[in-house]
């Protein structure tokens, strides 16, 4: 069963095509990798996805529902992890989770024996009373990914969510992700430019450039695909462009550059 369709999906902004023809489809429970360098497109697609950006034409299905013609439907489908963090500094963690569970309506009782169960899991309950403007930035991003899953969302979006956290904290952001994934399953579609970070946690992947998806499948069909080794030169033979080369500046730069839904 397909949780996200998408069909011939254009996102133009004046004269610029951001997003061009794309077409694929995401089974329930999948883990999907959206792979393309900075300004590919990927925000874009994930904005018009979750109702913040209206699609220029196509068709699309979250979860059986039209974005645009049911917004909140959709919304309440989903949790999404943004690029950069999106907490209120001024609250504790439980304060932080505690608006997200009310914005959803969620009963007290439900909503705290809800809380508790992912403080745990992302390993906060400890910090549950402290302001976030005292956490670090891997715990605000496992506080991020607590409150996204708060209320029991089909799909998870996570828009570049380990840009920046040094690699021992990535790889516990996904441990947490990928165990909610197989205990819940929850769809997870996220995007990213770490070629391992594709390799290693989807099921399949789509690479997008200039706005197109030019290659989709799993990391080893498309390295079967272009008759090569590793997942980087497969990129490369599709796209004709190095990501390594755009991401050593951007893994950097970006950090310092780029601000959240520019793209």
């Amino acid at each position: 069963m397909n949780i996200i369709e998408v069909k011939n999906l254009v996102k133009k902004f004046d004269e610029i095509t951001a997003v061009d023809d794309v077409s694929f489809d995401v089974k329930q429970g999948e883990i999907f990798a959206f792979l393309g360098p900075n300004g590919a497109g990927k925000t874009t697609t994930i904005k018009i996805f979750t109702t913040l950006l209206q699609p220029t034409s196509g068709k699309i299905l979250i979860n059986g529902f039209d974005p645009v013609a049911s917004p909140n439907e959709v919304r309440c489908s989903f949790g999404i992890i943004f690029q950069d963090p999106s907490l209120d500094d001024e609250l504790t963690a439980f304060e932080n989770l505690e608006f997200h569970g009310i914005l959803y309506d969620l009963p007290k009782k439900i909503r705290h024996a809800r809380i508790e169960e992912l403080l745990k899991v992302v390993e906060l309950e400890k910090r549950r009373d402290d302001l976030v403007k005292e956490f670090s930035g891997g715990m605000k991003r496992r506080l991020e990914i607590a409150r996204g899953l708060l209320h029991h969302p089909k799909i998870i979006f996570l828009d570049e969510p380990t840009l920046g956290l040094d690699p021992q904290t990535r790889n516990h952001l996904w441990t947490y992700i990928k165990d909610m994934n197989q205990k819940e399953g929850i769809t997870v579609f996220f995007s990213t430019h770490y070629m391992e970070e594709a390799e290693r946690m989807a099921n399949r992947i789509a690479i997008i450039d200039n706005g197109k998806i030019v290659a989709e499948g799993t990391a080893q069909k498309l390295k079967e695909q272009t008759s090569t080794e590793t997942l980087e030169d497969a990129f490369l033979a599709l796209t004709g462009k190095q990501i390594r080369e755009e991401g050593a500046k951007g893994i950097d730069n970006l950090r310092n550059r780029s601000r959240l839904w520019r793209r």
